[in-house]
């Protein structure tokens, strides 16, 4: 108990979510493709790869990060993590050939980002039981605001010094601060409880089971959860990809005024995280995701139809904000859901959902637009109709809920 009293988790959460703008760098890779396309004299496709190798090994490190979590290696995880992304970005700085990205950006910095994300989240996790949607909001919002803070600096640096030099600096730059923050991370005890929290009397004093990742995905409920996460950030990542061309195509925009929404999209994605985490806190997750799928539903419907940069400004906003949402509160959700024992692995398993999102996603946006002459309508739409089954899916979520909670009401003694 005196760790309890020792440890000040806002702190571990404040350092936590600045290493997290560190590793949400590797969304900011559109701005180094363009300048690395001329250095190694690459086609964008080419380029464009060490990116999507990135995001297709996400699942593996976050295991691996989640793994350390569980073990009490919080802070273990952070350095060795950060080291790998810190090197990776340098490295891709000294490459000498396309190829070599694959290595340095793709797998070495691609492997630190996932073990870096899933130790902090899975801390935070175990560190705010009482506030589990705020605190997940807080330092997962770290991670979406990565680009808003490094795009500008990134560019200052190429535009002043080269992109090799630019991921040389950055590199060096990442390393000093997540090491430097990762010294203020301390492992969550054992079933900490925060002081002046007393937890919720469970119906029939049953607590969470704590569920091994082999016997989760035996379960009926992992698969629900891991299709609404993949829903949840399917047209989050069909954004996330193409705003600046949507921008410039569908509504008319310059490049330059393009960037400026690329950045409020980033903006709502950063604080959709924050806003939702902390209302799913309030009126429960399952609700909150129905209220999501529909404003996502909402907003595609409204990007559709309309003609004017302010339905696309509206539209950004609003997909924004709830992909933000998907990513503040599933962590809490697979915490919840398959308790904390084992939560550090689970997430990293049950994080397959959003790696599918963004490997489809884009995809299908691009798919459709080459389809229609470069307009994203079509995709839109497919996009409406998924979500609404996303709403579907939460809505039999909140029934089994329901059911739990009678069965556990219905086996509680006679007083």
């Amino acid at each position: 108990m005196n760790d309890n009293v020792k440890l000040n988790r806002w702190i571990i959460l404040v350092a936590s979510t600045i290493i997290n703008l560190c590793v949400g760098a590797v969304y900011a890779f559109s701005i180094f493709a363009l300048p690395l396309t001329n250095v190694f004299d690459a086609s964008m496709g080419e380029i464009m790869l060490a990116f999507t190798i990135n995001a297709a090994i996400s699942p593996i490190p976050m295991i691996l990060g989640g793994r350390l979590v569980d073990k009490g290696g919080a802070k273990k995880a952070i350095f060795i993590g950060g080291t790998m992304f810190g090197v990776g970005f340098l490295l891709s700085g000294l490459a000498t050939a396309a190829w070599m990205l694959y290595i340095t950006y793709g797998l070495l910095a691609g492997v630190g980002q996932g073990i870096v994300y899933s130790s902090t989240i899975g801390n935070t996790v175990k560190l705010f039981p009482d506030k589990r949607g705020l605190g997940t909001g807080i330092v997962t919002a770290g991670y979406g605001g990565g680009t808003i803070v490094i795009a500008p600096i990134a560019n200052a640096l190429i535009d002043n010094f080269g992109v090799n030099q630019a991921l040389v600096t950055l590199g060096i730059s990442f390393l000093i601060v997540i090491l430097s923050c990762g010294l203020f991370v301390k492992s969550s005890p054992t079933n900490y409880i925060p002081q002046g929290w007393t937890p919720p009397v469970i119906s029939g004093n049953k607590g969470t089971v704590d569920v091994s990742w082999h016997e989760m995905i035996k379960r009926p409920l992992f698969y629900i959860i891991a299709s609404m996460f993949l829903i949840g950030a399917l047209s989050g990542m069909m954004v996330t990809a193409n705003a600046s061309v949507i921008g410039q195509t569908m509504f008319g925009l310059t490049a330059a005024t393009a960037a400026i929404y690329v950045s409020l999209y980033s903006f709502s994605n950063c604080m959709g995280r924050i806003f939702w985490g902390a209302v799913s806190d309030r009126i429960g997750r399952a609700y909150c995701l129905m209220a999501i799928y529909l404003v996502v539903s909402t907003m595609m419907l409204v990007i559709a139809l309309s003609n004017s940069v302010v339905g696309f400004a509206i539209a950004i906003i609003g997909i924004g904000l709830c992909f933000g949402g998907t990513m503040g509160i599933f962590p809490s959700i697979v915490g919840e859901k398959f308790g904390m024992k084992y939560y550090g692995v689970n997430y990293g398993v049950t994080f397959i959902g959003y790696s599918g999102a963004a490997f489809f996603g884009p995809r299908i946006a691009n798919r459709f637009a080459e389809a229609n002459n470069g307009m994203f309508t079509n995709a839109f739409y497919v996009a409406l109709a998924i979500s609404l089954v996303g709403l579907v899916l939460a809505i039999i979520f909140k029934g089994i809920e329901n059911k739990q909670q009678i069965d556990t009401a219905s086996t509680e003694p006679a007083v």
